[in-house]
């Protein structure tokens, strides 16, 4: 097990490096075909919204998906890296003073506080938009088809009935808490939908058949759901130098959690049967899966 635990976190590394690598490129001062230019400001706002930290664990999961498929390694990275601009779209346009109002996310400035309100609505507009971009262009290289199905799932996964939606549900959340099914419903869509997407992933650039991608996407509802509920274990018992960000700000604002809704016994039994859930719908892969079956785990344990 510590093997397979080293392993993961190997690879969990090396891909980090790789996925910003890429970002790094991606979002360089030079404009691209059909650009006019990269006006300065708004690209480092981009360039400093995806690379200030950060486990890369989305895109982690499109490459170990695809991995265990047989799916095309540089197109899942690509894949990767476009995820990521919209993961950490969420986050910018999280932060402004009219969402979450947060001063700090991975123990820095939050990019409205580094730039200005302005600067950071437009890059995380930008930051969406390039997303689709990455996925759609030549040097993804995947059949138009797939490229077609990968943009429409991330579409569903990031908008109206997805993480955007998720977002209008939460703020809505600090009006009137929702019942256990409306918490579970809004963190379905705004913290699983992208992660249910990292792991479909893997079997669209595969081309896999249709259970393949039914099962990882049922694999990465598990896992988001297992996501979000360590997630608010560690706002009521981490602190804001170990998860980079303001913690307890849920229950200031009065929002419903199934943390508060249940208690920590029962969340921290959930958060195991969520893993044990994960762990049986890869079981038809055997030793093949243990790389996702480690990311469960370490989703479940993490600590920030």
């Amino acid at each position: 097990m510590d093997a397979n635990r080293d392993t993961f976190e190997t690879r969990l590394s090396n891909n980090a490096r790789e996925i910003e690598a890429l970002l790094d490129t991606l979002l360089s001062p030079s404009p691209l075909s059909d650009e006019i230019v990269r006006p300065d400001t708004l690209r480092s706002a981009m360039h400093y919204a995806v690379l200030n930290g950060g486990k890369r664990l989305r895109p982690f999961l499109v490459a170990e998906s695809a991995a265990l498929l047989g799916g095309d390694v540089q197109a899942a990275l690509r894949v990767g890296a476009a995820l990521e601009c919209v993961h950490c779209y969420s986050l910018v346009h999280d932060d402004l003073p009219a969402m979450d109002d947060d001063d700090l996310r991975r123990g820095k400035p939050t990019v409205h506080i580094k730039f200005d309100e302005a600067t950071a609505i437009l890059a995380g507009d930008s930051l969406l938009t390039y997303a689709f971009d990455i996925v759609a262009a030549p040097e993804t290289a995947l059949p138009d088809t797939s490229k077609a199905a990968l943009v429409l799932a991330l579409a569903r996964a990031a908008g109206l009935g997805g993480m955007a939606g998720g977002q209008a549900l939460d703020l809505a959340a600090e009006k009137q808490a929702p019942d256990e099914a409306g918490i579970i419903r809004l963190q379905a869509m705004k913290t699983g939908a992208l992660i249910r997407f990292a792991c479909e992933a893997g079997a669209i650039i595969a081309a896999s058949p249709p259970e393949d991608r039914r099962r990882l996407r049922a694999f990465g509802e598990k896992i988001g759901l297992a996501f979000q509920l360590a997630d608010d274990i560690l706002d009521l018992t981490s602190d804001t130098e170990t998860m980079g960000k303001a913690t307890g700000k849920d229950a200031g604002r009065g929002k419903g959690t199934l943390v508060a809704l249940h208690g920590m016994e029962w969340a921290e039994a959930e958060l195991r049967r969520h893993v044990h859930d994960a762990e049986d719908l890869l079981a038809p892969y055997g030793a093949r899966a243990f790389v996702l079956t480690a990311a469960a785990h370490f989703i479940a344990d993490r600590k920030s």
